[in-house]
């Protein structure tokens, strides 16, 4: 990137939004309550959007690496893999990384969904997803993101993905979810965290060396798809067969459809 240009902003900055005045401390139990009522209508929207189109793979990384970027075409080629094997690859429906696996899913035939934050600005899906869920909270969206994945893959990225990161190690670590595999894709970009973890973190004793193994790297696709697809039917016991027909009476639809150009 030239010197002066601007880095894209896309998922960035909160300012004044729904959830920056829940988290602004005690307010009216009036208000409180309309607010409680919304998150659990969040809830409902994101199950009923997500419960018929798994399992799904999700895939982290940073929105700023154009289409010319290394660790573009590994997410795009991991994005094919994933597809092919019979996962939805999910992102946060953005460029960059999130793009490239998405664009990679929709290259063989497979699903590709964008699962989203509302913020200020004005966010416009990349051009290959099926479909675009946005949420106005960061932790019901986090709960959809593990609700419904069998894994995740980290690429490169900022505090959201190192966020996303230690909060899947956390639950991992906690047994608030099963082992599935997390893999860190881009082994030099991820080695100081691994060395830190290692040099650091368990010779101070903060962990353990079974958690210090959770985190692996590689810079292989097929190695990722290849351990994500042996812990999802062995260990997980995933069997890739029709789960219960929507109910209209519900408001459920499992269709995917292609999303409409803007």
């Amino acid at each position: 990137m030239g010197e002066g240009a601007q880095r894209p902003d896309w998922g960035k900055r909160t300012p004044s939004l729904e959830e920056g005045r829940f988290l602004a401390g005690p307010q009216k139990r009036s208000s409180e309550l309309r607010r409680l009522l919304r998150i659990g209508l969040e809830f409902v929207r994101g199950f009923r959007a997500l419960h018929f189109l798994g399992p799904c793979v999700t895939v982290f990384g940073s929105a700023r690496f154009p289409p010319d970027h290394r660790y573009y075409e590994l997410a795009r080629d991991v994005g094919r893999r994933l597809a092919a094997a019979g996962f939805t690859v999910m992102t946060g429906g953005g460029p960059g990384v999130m793009e490239a696996a998405n664009r990679g899913a929709k290259e063989v035939g497979g699903r590709s969904l964008g699962v989203n934050i509302v913020l200020p600005r004005e966010q416009k899906p990349n051009a290959y997803l099926d479909r675009w869920v946005e949420f106005r909270y960061f932790f019901v969206r986090k709960v959809m993101l593990v609700k419904y994945s069998y894994a995740f893959v980290a690429f490169p990225g900022g505090f959201g993905t190192m966020d996303e990161i230690f909060e899947a190690l956390t639950l991992i670590q906690t047994g608030k979810i099963s082992h599935f595999p997390l893999i860190l894709m881009g082994v030099d970009f991820w080695q100081p965290l691994l060395d830190f973890a290692r040099d650091r973190m368990l010779r101070e004793g903060t962990i353990s060396a079974e958690e210090c193994r959770l985190l692996r790297s590689t810079d292989s696709p097929e190695e990722a798809v290849r351990r994500i697809l042996a812990v999802a039917t062995g260990e997980l016991g995933l069997v890739w067969e029709p789960v219960a027909q929507p109910r209209w009476l519900l408001g459920e639809d499992g269709k995917v459809r292609p999303r409409e150009s803007a």
